[in-house]
């Protein structure tokens, strides 16, 4: 059952303080999450609700609407997934598990990111800035979130999930700068200058992407608009493109030939 988000629900439960509920069977694991919630100062929080099976958090969960649900995916009892078949949540998901095989099926719900065990703390503190982040553009327009979470009611895809180091990362396409290829591997480069192996080419990721958004100068670059800095001509018949923030290989990159009428184009729109 996924949760289409709506502005006064959205509206209604983020307030000031956040009322938390963790679904988690292993009593470590629990206190461990508690213990950094409880410290961090990202959020402001108003009560934290521990549950430990399936039955608990189906039973709660059909009578209370948290704020924020972190969920493990084994329980004592089953999975969470049938938590979230058998109760329609509507609440931001922060998924803490050892498992990554469900984060597919995870991110097709209201979920905020997906922490593969044992995370750091700055970890969990990087997915509730992200919480944050979305609840400040929902707080200056209330359709931003909506739009957002809805992928802004178009096809092109919105969010790129990426595994680093020992936890899945999902990357907004506002917050990828350019993505670029390197040999046989693709990746995404965020303004915040990270870089993401990401696992598809350059010909399947462009068809993926809002065309007003980005464009593929070369055969190895796929750029945001927001990350063209400058464009000069590199010799007769050439343009570069000057990116910020500018490639990790510092190398320059020149628009293809063929796609400099295009290019304008897009610049123009």
């Amino acid at each position: 059952m996924n949760y289409q988000p709506n502005s006064l629900s959205l509206k209604n439960r983020w307030g000031d303080n956040m009322n938390i509920t963790i679904v988690e069977d292993e009593e470590l694991a629990a206190g461990y999450l508690e213990k950094i919630l409880k410290k961090q100062q990202v959020i402001k929080i108003s009560t934290i609700n521990i549950l430990s099976t399936v039955k608990e958090a189906i039973s709660y969960l059909s009578t209370n609407t948290p704020d924020l649900i972190f969920f493990d995916v084994h329980l004592a009892d089953g999975s969470s997934m049938e938590v979230l078949e058998a109760v329609e949540i509507k609440a931001p998901i922060i998924f803490t598990t050892a498992y990554d095989k469900y984060a597919i099926e995870a991110f097709k719900h209201f979920t905020i990111d997906y922490l593969l065990k044992p995370y750091e703390a700055d970890s969990l503190i990087e997915a509730l800035n992200k919480l944050k982040t979305m609840k400040e553009s929902f707080t200056q327009d209330k359709g931003a979130l909506v739009r957002h979470l809805k992928g802004g009611g178009s096809s092109f895809q919105e969010r790129f999930l990426i595994q680093h180091a020992h936890q899945l990362k999902s990357i907004e396409a506002e917050e990828i700068a350019y993505f670029y290829a390197s040999g046989k591997h693709l990746f995404i480069y965020t303004f915040s200058r990270q870089s993401y192996l990401y696992n598809s080419t350059v010909r399947d990721i462009i068809s993926q992407l809002d065309p007003n958004r980005f464009f593929k100068i070369n055969r190895n670059y796929v750029v945001n608009i927001k990350a063209v800095n400058n464009v000069v001509k590199a010799s007769y018949a050439k343009l570069s493109v000057d990116l910020y923030p500018p490639p990790p290989d510092e190398n320059k990159v020149i628009l293809s030939k063929t796609e400099i009428s295009n290019f304008k184009k897009w610049l123009n729109k």
